[in-house]
């Protein structure tokens, strides 16, 4: 029989997603605008493309912990990041892009922007990476954990827990999900702005991971961590940039 996709989703609950401008972070204010959207309806271009990503993108990147196969780790805990991307009916999204980046173990990011933090580079930390998702919507990363780093320019002088990037690219340029990981028991997880911007307990849940029992984990010198996204629907993954 044909497939026929859904025409509609289940919403999700507004406050289990971001409020759109974030007291005392400021970049939130470039990112949503302060008069209501101009209606325009969706072209060709926008509803289809991009097509075939993993041919027009190198997705073999999942080890961020050096630069190489053969090269010396970066420093930093080692860790093992893994998860499925789910639809809102908990079926897995196949041969999906997966993109991440994050700040290396002192709380740098390998970016120009961040040039003026006086954390260390780390040479053999490659920053950022790339895969897709396998037929059961599985996706699998070695990094180092990442550095809780204090954000610039802000008066209450606060810092950002250790957290990942995520951004996951669906079949047109309208659907893409940009959000973060976060890690369990993390003490700056209960006073981050970004993570406590999701009115919900529900929402926030969803971006912090499950530490995996070390007995499930394929090597001793990592420490694993599962997470899963969803893409849309009720139980749809805080949208976090």
């Amino acid at each position: 029989m044909p497939h026929h996709p859904p025409t509609h989703f289940s919403p999700y609950d507004e406050a289990t997603q971001p409020t759109p401008l974030v007291p005392g972070y400021k970049e939130t204010l470039t990112r949503n605008p302060g008069r209501p959207l101009i209606a325009r309806p969706a072209t060709l271009s926008e509803i289809t493309g991009p097509t075939l990503l993993a041919r027009k993108l190198p997705t073999g990147m999942h080890d961020l912990s050096r630069r190489g196969p053969d090269g010396p780790r970066a420093l930093g805990q080692l860790i093992l990041v893994r998860g499925r991307l789910l639809d809102e009916d908990g079926l897995p999204v196949r041969r999906s892009v997966i993109e991440l980046w994050h700040a290396n173990a002192s709380g740098r990011y390998m970016h120009p922007m961040d040039a003026g933090s006086p954390a260390p580079l780390d040479d053999n930390f490659p920053g950022s990476g790339r895969m897709l998702t396998d037929d059961e919507g599985r996706y699998e990363f070695i990094t180092v954990k990442p550095g809780a780093y204090p954000v610039p320019n802000h008066p209450q002088r606060w810092w950002r827990p250790p957290h990942i990037h995520l951004s996951v690219f669906g079949e047109g340029f309208m659907s893409r999900l940009v959000t973060q990981m976060f890690f369990p028991g993390d003490p700056l997880n209960e006073i981050d702005l970004i993570l406590n911007a999701v009115p919900d307990a529900r929402g926030r849940a969803r971006m912090v991971a499950r530490q995996m029992a070390m007995m499930d984990m394929p090597n001793t010198h990592m420490v694993g961590f599962e997470h899963d996204i969803v893409v849309r629907g009720e139980r749809q993954t805080p949208v976090e940039k």
